[in-house]
């Protein structure tokens, strides 16, 4: 049965992953397309929109194109498990806004949702390989099938996790005023507090046109002081970022905890207006302590939202990012999710596809734009890839054209990561061939159509060139089918986005 579609149901799961970082507590010390679809502008139609070709567009990666093995046969790249691209569509398509094509990242629409792969038994992380022909509605060849390269890592009890040394930068700025954004801020973190150990422990800093430190690493069972430090944040004037992160991760490394899980969480609408807002320079900084094992989680807030500046920041500080609107599902979700936030299964993961010159054609990974590595520095392991924590799972799809007359071998998928104390690379290693990736589209696995939907949809929304092989009505039966099997509540809301963008 279906689950009824409400505007404000719960956020994706993997959005709650990160969000989920959000726990605090603190000591007090001191274009281009026409057609209708009821969306102001309307820049999406019945089909997918006009694309721009290959390169940067105001500032997007290019869009990746066809590849041919026998020229490039290794496709690798950086592991991310970053969901804001699609939670803050999400909110954008609910306001009735038009989304802006540069914020749209296909895989993280993909890893919004859950997946139902089988967890590894060990530390590391296990691969699903799978596929399928691609729908009859998808406007390409007979002999292009879709492969899906899933990982997982293993889950974890919550009360077997490392301690959490947590610095949490919050943005004060006068744009956080706005109702959803400091408010929201302000509610999970007292709600989070009460969920930390005793033993935990949290230091918070301010920031406005001028960063302060409103508590010094303390231990969470001085709960009263930490929700009285909350309570004293209140909105000011300018954003400086730059001056909030120097003095976040001075915070950090002063109350570094050996053994522990040390993070700087940074919750923001990502508008920096004063001081440094180059990002270069915030990265640089971020860069150099990331290298000493405190990593960067991102909360973005708000209606306006400053995209690129808090991805580029979570991803050059070994970390992720996430989107929330929602006061209630943040509430659940932090607590649900801590763990995954807390603690990490592997450092530095990178993925890489050996397509197999013989059978395959040409291949084209779907998104992952500015994640892609040289496959010269997959086993390079000053290379920086992604950071992965319990019970996660990450998802890429490609498009696979088969050679005529294709059979046997098609490719072998690997993945690669550094254990997070002894930092000693392991490899994991499956292979692929034309049998997986056979079987009808209906057939296959509804979360694997939930996939496509989810890629496919980025895929018209960021006005890629390849939009134009899909349709969005096609795409909302696709999700609206899946949701019906696997009875998911937030793939329904996807189907729902989808025919929203459609009207």
């Amino acid at each position: 049965m279906r689950h009824k579609f409400r505007p404000g149901a719960v956020l994706g799961a993997a959005a709650g992953i990160a969000l989920l970082a959000l726990t605090a507590a603190c000591s007090n010390s001191a274009n281009s397309n026409s057609s209708g679809n009821g969306l102001p502008p309307a820049p999406y139609g019945t089909y997918g929109g006009q694309g721009s070709d290959q390169g940067e567009q105001g500032g997007r990666t290019g869009f990746a194109p066809e590849v041919d093995p026998r020229e490039q046969a290794d496709s690798a790249f950086a592991i991310d498990i970053d969901t804001a691209s699609y939670t803050y569509a999400r909110r954008q398509l609910l306001d009735g806004s038009r989304v802006d094509p540069a914020t749209v990242r296909p895989e993280e629409f993909v890893n919004a949702f859950r997946q139902d792969y089988r967890e590894p038994s060990g530390d590391g992380i296990g691969i699903t390989a799978d596929g399928s022909r691609l729908p009859s509605t998808h406007h390409l060849g007979d002999d292009y099938r879709l492969l899906r390269v899933g990982l997982q890592t293993r889950g974890e009890d919550p009360a077997e996790r490392q301690d959490a040394a947590l610095t949490f930068v919050i943005d004060v700025s006068g744009s956080m005023a706005e109702p959803g954004r400091l408010d929201l801020v302000k509610d999970a973190l007292h709600y989070l507090i009460d969920q930390l150990r005793p033993t935990d422990q949290v230091a918070i800093v301010a920031y406005d046109e001028k960063a302060w430190v409103v508590c010094d690493m303390t231990p969470v069972r001085n709960r009263d002081a930490l929700h009285n430090a909350v309570d004293d944040l209140d909105p000011g004037s300018s954003t400086n970022l730059e001056a909030g992160l120097v003095t976040g991760y001075r915070v950090a490394r002063d109350g570094f905890v050996a053994g522990a899980s040390n993070r700087v969480i940074l919750l923001s609408d990502g508008l920096a207006n004063t001081g440094d807002t180059n990002a270069d320079d915030i990265v640089a900084e971020i860069r150099a302590e990331a290298a000493k094992q405190i990593t960067l989680l991102g909360v973005g807030v708000g209606s306006e939202y400053g995209d690129a500046l808090m991805e580029r920041l979570a991803d050059e500080g070994d970390g992720f990012v996430t989107y929330v609107s929602e006061k209630s599902q943040a509430r659940k979700l932090f607590v649900d999710k801590l763990p995954a936030t807390l603690a990490v299964r592997a450092r530095d993961a990178k993925v890489q596809v050996s397509f197999d010159p013989s059978t395959v054609a040409a291949y084209r990974l779907v998104g992952y734009d500015d994640r892609v590595i040289a496959p010269e520095d997959f086993r390079d392991d000053h290379v920086d890839g992604g950071e992965v924590g319990p019970g996660h799972s990450v998802t890429a799809v490609y498009l696979v054209r088969l050679a005529d007359g294709a059979s046997g071998h098609v490719a072998d998928v690997r993945v690669r990561w550094l254990d997070p104390e002894s930092r000693v690379p392991s490899e994991n290693v499956v292979s692929v061939t034309a049998n997986d990736l056979s079987g009808a589209f209906a057939a296959a696995s509804p979360r694997l159509r939930v996939d496509y939907a989810a890629a496919f949809f980025a895929e018209v929304l960021r006005e890629s060139p390849y939009a134009e092989q899909v349709r969005l009505p096609d795409l909302a039966a696709i999700a609206e089918s899946a949701a019906d099997q696997t009875e998911d509540s937030l793939v329904d809301e996807l189907a729902q986005l989808i025919r929203l963008t459609t009207d």
